[in-house]
């Protein structure tokens, strides 16, 4: 059994993808990042960049001790490592997935989360403060990295050629592409993979509707929560 530390958030949506992809039994650990609940003491013990999703495998390869993973991309290089899925054995193919998966933890995902700060959550706050610079920089930001995915996808089915963990890192930070303002209509090839290579997956659907009830449908957050979602400092964490 896998516990996995979890919000129903891009991030959170790679893993429960994986596991369901791998077959995995798990068990869903809700982290209410908008109550602050990823500062309690127990969670930093598992994650301490007060971040999920993290897990706790009770099972690990070669028994022992359960072993703890923060960081969605190492929990999927884990996962695939574990499992033998998803990831290719041979030295090119594992890094053929692994630049892919690290292209969307250092650049798509922060660049997606900058845009959907700037176009969802800060008009919010400040209706008469100028936001235009940060919305246009990271909005153009986000349309780039799709074109440079539109461009990787034009001649194959998956990012990586085969599908693997790389798919499913990416697949969740598409899926909220209204807020970066993007219309996939201008990326067709990014539009096919998302919409029909990997929306019509079973595994990913129910990845995708993992603790779905958890998720509250309006992106309106009170002031306590945008202190804790937005107004952490480094004191936070000493």
């Amino acid at each position: 059994m896998i516990d996995l530390y979890y919000w129903p958030t891009p991030n959170g949506w790679k893993i429960s993808i994986m596991l369901e992809e791998c077959a995995l039994p798990y068990r869903l650990v809700p982290v209410n990042i908008g109550a602050g609940e990823q500062f309690k003491p127990e969670f930093l013990k598992i994650s301490p960049n007060n971040r999920m999703p993290a897990i706790v495998d009770h099972a690990p390869p070669g028994g022992g001790d359960a072993v703890a993973v923060f960081e969605s991309g190492a929990i999927l290089q884990y996962l695939a490592e574990k499992t033998g899925q998803f990831m290719p054995g041979d030295l090119r193919g594992k890094y053929e997935v692994l630049q892919w998966v690290n292209w969307q933890m250092g650049g798509l995902g922060p660049m997606a989360g900058q845009a959907t700060h700037f176009n969802v959550y800060a008009p919010q706050f400040n209706p008469v403060e100028t936001l235009t610079y940060g919305q246009e920089r990271y909005t153009n930001e986000v349309g780039r990295l799709f074109g440079v995915l539109d461009k990787r996808l034009a001649d194959r089915e998956f990012v990586a050629g085969i599908y693997s963990i790389a798919d499913m890192a990416i697949w969740p930070w598409v899926l909220p592409y209204k807020n970066f303002k993007q219309n996939l209509d201008a990326f067709p090839n990014l539009r096919r993979w998302f919409s029909d290579t990997m929306g019509q997956r079973p595994a990913v659907r129910r990845g995708k509707e993992a603790g779905a009830e958890l998720r509250r449908p309006q992106t309106v957050h009170s002031e306590e929560e945008r202190r804790i979602l937005f107004g952490q400092t480094a004191a936070t964490v000493r």
